[in-house]
């Protein structure tokens, strides 16, 4: 592919009060291997208390670089925003602590130039290898992805790492706005892309690098909070057919993955986290659950 023939892709990063992972981030899009020319890169401050003005003009020369501002509304409308804004055929999602691999927008192209109508998720790898839970926490998506892969279906891609023709993605409406939680609102979108009719692709070439240091509390809490968006995305629409349960060999094969990937010595302790995020995830969905009737029934709209 010649300069003038890749396609314009705009770079889209909701941020929410994180000024130096956001400044990583940049640093690494300012690295990338693609003319400057054909991409744009769009940050979206999410309401954050402190202005990030200073963080974007460090790289306002290197980038053609807008920023955008915000009341908090979460991670979805964020990207929305930054969508609307955006002058792209093509839109590229990341995340404040990635760092997209220097040729990831090249590889990016390629895929759209084979399959231009598809939502096209890449391989995001753990950036923190040393840190147990953000290890544990990128084996959970790898073993997703691997498990409906070789099912030949597309479950979800991960909204740190998917990309979208521009004008298909505005026909299904964009991400949705009633999740206010940084959870379950990648998989709401591609679960309504595949029911639109359309398809996804897994391109695991376009890869980007996640740096996000957990704790065993933390990462309790990341998990617990994609259980709340668990249930929240069973509510937003009604319509839409119930996920069936994975059998119960799912969740088993998931708590051993560590074991089969060759963990070493701290395969064990990554087992114990794998199911221990599914413990969160249920807590947290009853949790949610609960919430929402009892926000529900003081409105009146449900009896107590």
């Amino acid at each position: 592919m010649n300069s003038e023939s890749l396609p314009f892709i705009s770079i889209v990063i909701p941020t929410y009060n994180r000024p130096k992972q956001l400044k990583a981030c940049l640093h690494s899009l300012a690295r990338l291997d693609y003319p400057r020319d054909r991409f744009e890169v769009i940050v979206v401050d999410d309401g954050s208390p402190h202005p990030l003005g200073e963080v974007v003009a460090l790289f306002e020369k290197q980038l053609d670089l807008h920023l955008k501002r915000q009341t908090n509304s979460g991670p979805g409308p964020a990207r929305n925003t930054g969508v609307a804004h955006a002058r792209g055929e093509f839109v590229f999602f990341t995340d404040d602590d990635c760092a997209p691999a220097r040729n990831c927008l090249q590889k990016l192209a390629r895929q759209f130039a084979k399959t231009p109508f598809l939502l096209v998720g890449g391989h995001t790898v753990n950036a923190l290898p040393h840190n147990a839970y953000a290890t544990a926490s990128q084996l959970i998506v790898d073993y997703i992805y691997n498990y409906y892969t070789r099912k030949g279906e597309g479950l979800f891609f991960t909204s740190n790492n998917m990309a979208f023709p521009r004008a298909a993605f505005l026909e299904v409406g964009g991400f949705c706005e009633k999740y206010h939680l940084a959870a379950s609102e990648d998989r709401e979108i591609c679960r309504r892309w595949i029911l639109s009719g359309r398809e996804m692709a897994y391109t695991p070439e376009v890869v980007i690098f996640h740096s996000h240091a957990m704790t065993l509390r933390t990462f309790w809490r990341q998990h617990f909070t994609y259980g709340r968006g668990a249930w929240d995305f069973h509510q937003v629409d009604t319509n839409i057919p119930p996920s069936k349960m994975e059998p119960p060999s799912f969740y088993l094969n998931m708590m051993l993955y560590p074991m089969k990937r060759g963990r070493g010595s701290r395969a064990p302790y990554q087992c114990f986290l794998m199911g221990l995020s599914q413990l969160a995830i249920a807590v947290g969905f009853f949790y949610q659950k609960r919430f929402s009737t009892e926000a529900a029934a003081k409105l009146g709209h449900i009896s107590p």
